[in-house]
């Protein structure tokens, strides 16, 4: 799956504040390797056929480590209502820039049997 994302530096320059590993500085928005939390919610996601499954509600972030522990995927119902909320890792997603959103190995059935929280 096409990722068409820049490489990634491996070394910083010691104690720079440098925050983007492309170079381009400080982003409050996007960059092409850094993405700014609010345009990652509300984000398609899609099972690996293309098939459309829901939308990134939001995700979690451990507090001490820094590190985004999984993505809410907002999944079913109409118009927010009988939506339920699944956790995905946040490993699990890899994004595509063809389908302009995330893929998730996992079949929709499946998911819709996984623990869940329901919505409205």
């Amino acid at each position: 799956m096409p990722t068409d994302l820049p490489n990634e530096r491996t070394l910083r320059e010691p104690g720079t504040l440098e925050l983007d590993p492309t170079g381009e500085g400080m982003a409050i928005d996007e960059t092409p390797r850094l993405i700014a939390s609010n345009m990652v919610e509300g984000t398609a996601v899609y099972d690996r056929s293309g098939r459309h499954l829901g939308a990134i509600h939001n995700f979690m972030v451990d507090k001490v480590s820094g590190q985004v522990a999984y993505a809410v995927l907002a999944f079913g119902g109409f118009l927010g209502l009988g939506e339920t909320h699944h956790p995905l890792p946040w490993k699990s997603l890899s994004y595509s820039t063809e389908l302009g959103g995330y893929v998730v190995d996992i079949e929709p059935g499946v998911l819709a049997e996984a623990p869940s929280q329901a919505v409205g």
